[in-house]
């Protein structure tokens, strides 16, 4: 079995998309904003890193939450928004 067929099949079928975008927007937007609000909240020190952490436990399950909810209405108004033609 080639590469390109062992790691197909690996892939999650195309009707997951829109949780796969929720879960990566979600990590990625939850994990940006923990180091942002925390440096802003409590500066740079030795347990900069272990609070970030500790914010984003709480962060990502809201943030996926939220975009799954948020999804469907940001479509809306992109389409009404955005000419597809």
């Amino acid at each position: 079995m080639n590469e390109i067929t062992k790691s197909a099949r690996r892939k999650l079928p195309a009707r997951f998309t829109p949780v796969v975008f929720a879960f990566y927007m979600s990590g990625i937007m939850a994990m940006l904003i923990c180091l942002v609000v925390t440096a802003a909240n409590n500066g740079f020190h030795a347990d900069y890193v272990e609070q970030v952490l500790a914010a984003y436990k709480l962060a990502m399950p809201v943030a996926f939450v939220a975009v799954m909810i948020v999804r469907p209405i940001v479509m809306r108004l992109v389409n009404l928004t955005v000419n597809a033609t």
